[in-house]
């Protein structure tokens, strides 16, 4: 098989491997024999050796789509519970490939496959890259239209911005993508749309969009934290434990989880280097360690920093 080391991971292979991993756990967590057996047995693009699965789902290397196309197949017809269509699943990796190989512009649709696609978002209701050029392009967000064509909102951004935007989309990624992403929208396939609704609608499940984005922001900021703080995780732990103040039901999920041995030695082993090596379980515990409240203080489209505010069991040290 082959494949193009990554030097050091980016946020992209990031993605993607966070995407194999949950895929992976899915279909119930078949060995890496087990996987390069059925795609061998199947008709796929690509043979792929138990030892290319493994560095393929454990991140240490970029591989040919071909490979990542065949795994992903398999994977996904693995799955029962609920089942994935294994078209779909791979449908939804190639942009997560293509932006590790191509970086930004890579995770894009081109303007032809948004032409011939249908809806902004997957079924799981994860954002994209064109899920957030259709809010941005839609002129819904930048202007609060005549009553008699929809209904009366507070716009997101100012008409600068949104001119601003348009301008920077066209310039990335040609007048033709914008045009017809902005010819989608005013067709009345607009982000957020539902049946029957008026040409204006409230933002789609954005408490959920807060939730995911809050809880990547938080991960960075502990990251930048247990690089330069010793023993801040175990403080954490102490501090969390002797919080009075903590919600009972976040309480008992935190302590339900320190009931596994094997996942709190994965634990105590968080540092910066070996967080793409730990489970999303361990990340979640970490986060309810080391945060003890985030939330939003700014309004949406802020950066992350301005959009939301931490409060650490342990306060940040001064800076210098």
């Amino acid at each position: 098989m082959t494949t193009h080391t990554a030097p050091s991971p980016n946020e992209a292979h990031r993605e993607l491997v966070r995407a194999l991993e949950e895929l992976h756990r899915a279909a119930g967590h078949p060995g890496m024999r087990k996987v390069s057996t059925l795609i061998a047995d199947g008709d796929h693009p690509a043979l792929v050796s138990h030892e290319g699965v493994r560095t393929t789902l454990k991140g240490l290397a970029v591989p040919r789509w071909e490979t990542v196309q065949s795994i992903v197949a398999v994977l996904a017809a693995a799955c029962v519970n609920p089942p994935r269509d294994p078209a779909a699943e791979v449908a939804r990796f190639l942009p997560l490939w293509r932006a590790v190989r191509e970086g930004e512009p890579g995770g894009m649709k081109s303007a032809r496959e948004l032409a011939l696609s249908h809806g902004w978002t997957p079924d799981d209701g994860q954002w994209t890259a064109e899920a957030v050029i259709g809010v941005m392009i839609n002129p819904f967000n930048a202007i609060e239209i005549d009553p008699s064509l929809a209904v009366p909102h507070e716009p997101m951004v100012s008409e600068d911005e949104w001119v601003q935007v348009g301008v920077h989309l066209i310039e990335e990624h040609g007048a033709e993508f914008a045009l017809r992403a902005l010819l989608r929208t005013l067709k009345g396939d607009y982000l957020g749309a539902e049946q029957g609704s008026p040409f204006g609608y409230h933002y789609p499940d954005q408490e959920a969009v807060d939730v995911h984005t809050a809880f990547r922001y938080g991960c960075d900021r502990i990251l930048r934290r247990l690089a330069v703080e010793p023993n801040l995780l175990q403080r954490s732990i102490s501090a969390m434990h002797a919080d009075e103040s903590m919600d009972r039901e976040d309480r008992i999920e935190i302590l339900r989880a320190e009931s596994d041995a094997s996942l709190m030695r994965e634990i105590m082993t968080a540092t910066p280097e070996t967080w793409d090596r730990l489970s999303e379980e361990a990340h979640h515990q970490i986060f309810g360690y080391l945060i003890k409240e985030i939330g939003p203080v700014g309004r949406f489209g802020l950066p992350p920093e301005q959009r939301f505010r931490i409060t650490w069991r342990i306060p940040e040290p001064p800076t210098k």
